[in-house]
């Protein structure tokens, strides 16, 4: 990393404010609009959130058998305290995060949750009240921002890589926890220089062992890349731009290749510096493509750019290299409408339908510089793949679906297998009364076929008020579920998990 990089991480990381705030006048009506929705509409009860800060039960009820090589700890991460003091926060992805864990053991299935003490929550629980300003909402008074950790709520993912699990964000610190009790141990620190540099929420571990990510400077359109050894050592760390970089909240990995979606938006600066949120101070830059930024591997400060229609998205599948051409899939909409309207409306108890992304196979030509892309129908989101296959070709890709429009609700309803050879899916609808979460992949260890092994996720079960971890066979999700335990609670809906074996 040379001398002019080094000074912006430094920079980026200071300890100087960067920027002031405003303060709002209006009385905030969201808690009360949002309390009374959810006494109409039962399906708002996983954005109601918690305030306790730890969840446990232990000898969960189990319906079925758990297979006998599924052993381990299936973690997950999400806003979960959506109201601080008399403010109820704007939008889905701006409260506090509350790690999860599913403990399966010969004995059965226990649950801890505890929400990551990072230094944005420490403060605010001292002051009761918001302090910090978050990600979509604009907050009163907010003291001023002095790194990306300022307002860093640790509630996207959760991560186990060499003996660490690190609780994950967009735009800040990664925060150690202990894989036993969740107890927060810290901020994460890669190296001196890229102390408080965003490090990112869909980390890729390639089938070597090695951890790939990046971090986000939007406001100085900058790509921080990191390569973590199978060790848990930084091996190399590099720093890539593009004009008008805007929110980037997964990436993809070949064996040659670090592949970005990069939609056509933008950071209005002077907006954030006058008091808007970070969301509210982005613009949708109308009749621009969205643009493919590739990284070679083994040069991390540079990168090449290529074109897509406009469009948005939050996830990859995978990706793999084909000779001199890159394919990978992505969820794919239309525009920002979800980030922008979508998740914010439902902290006040209002439901948004909206199409929801489809899955899009992209391939892209590096000799002729050309992409071009093909949508599947049906409606999906939190892809997922076998992780013995990242970066390399796949065949089976995992979502939540959804199968049939309910009105009055969000989201999800299956959980679907596609056979991105033959086009044929696997599914399995866990009826009207509940909504999906992100379900994952984990190996079974006697064999290395693809998709071999099981699928383990989470959903709520509006109707009974209450959380269900449930366990698939991977190749015949239309079976069923092989065992399901079910929390005397429920979970407030959250994002992304792993699953660290025992």
């Amino acid at each position: 990393m040379n001398r002019r990089h080094f000074l912006s991480l430094c920079a980026l990381a200071g300890a100087t404010p960067l920027l002031h705030e405003r303060a709002f006048t209006a009385a905030d009506s969201w808690q009360a609009e949002f309390a009374a929705a959810l006494r109409a509409n039962p399906y708002l009860e996983g954005f109601r959130g918690t305030s306790q800060e730890t969840l446990a039960a232990s000898n969960l009820p189990i319906e079925g058998r758990i297979p006998a090589g599924l052993r381990g700890v299936f973690y997950r991460n999400g806003p979960a305290q959506h109201e601080v003091g008399d403010l109820r926060y704007h939008h889905w992805f701006d409260g506090d995060g509350m790690v999860q864990s599913f403990r399966v053991t010969d004995s059965g299935v226990s649950h801890l949750g505890r929400f990551v003490r990072t230094d944005k929550r420490v403060a605010e629980l001292a002051a009761r009240k918001a302090l910090r300003r978050a990600f979509g909402t604009d907050v009163a008074g907010a003291q001023p921002v002095s790194s990306p950790d300022t307002f860093n709520p640790a509630n996207t993912n959760i991560v186990a890589h060499a003996g660490e699990l690190l609780a994950l964000w967009e735009g800040g610190s990664a925060y150690r926890l202990d894989g036993d009790s969740l107890e927060t141990l810290g901020v994460k620190v890669w190296r001196k220089d890229l102390k408080g540099v965003a490090f990112s929420a869909h980390p890729k571990v390639d089938p070597e062992g090695t951890l790939w990510n990046f971090g986000l400077s939007p406001f100085d359109s900058m790509l921080v890349l990191y390569k973590v050894a199978g060790s848990g050592e930084l091996a190399n760390a590099g720093v890539v731009r593009a004009p008008d970089m805007t929110m980037v909240h997964d990436f993809a990995v070949t064996s040659k290749y670090l592949v970005f979606l990069l939609p056509p938006m933008r950071v209005n600066k002077e907006k954030f510096s006058q008091g808007k949120s970070f969301l509210g101070s982005n613009e949708w830059l109308a009749g621009r493509p969205m643009r493919i930024l590739v990284v070679d591997k083994n040069d991390l400060n540079s990168a090449r750019t290529l074109e897509l229609p406009a469009g948005f998205m939050f996830h990859f599948g995978n990706a793999w290299d084909d000779g001199g051409t890159i394919r990978f899939d992505y969820l794919r909409y239309n525009d920002a409408t979800a980030m922008t309207k979508v998740f914010s409306e439902f902290m006040r108890g209002v439901v948004v339908i909206q199409r929801e992304a489809e899955v899009t196979l992209v391939t892209v030509d590096l000799a002729k510089g050309v992409a071009r892309q093909e949508s599947m129908p049906g409606e999906a989101e939190f892809p997922r793949v076998d992780p013995r296959v990242v970066g390399t070709r796949h065949r089976h890709l995992f979502v939540g679906a959804r199968s049939v429009a309910i009105p009055q609700r969000w989201g999800f309803n299956a959980v679907r297998r596609l056979d991105l050879d033959t086009g044929k899916t696997d599914e399995f609808d866990y009826g009207r009364d509940f909504l999906v979460e992100e379900h994952i992949v984990v190996p079974d260890r006697s064999s290395s076929q693809e998709g071999k092994g099981w699928v383990i996720g989470t959903a709520l079960d509006v109707k009974q008020r209450k959380t269900v971890w449930s366990v698939f066979d991977a190749m015949n999700l239309s079976a069923g579920p092989l065992a399901r335990a079910t929390l005397p609670y429920a979970l407030p809906l959250g994002f992304h998990g792993n699953f660290r074996a025992a």
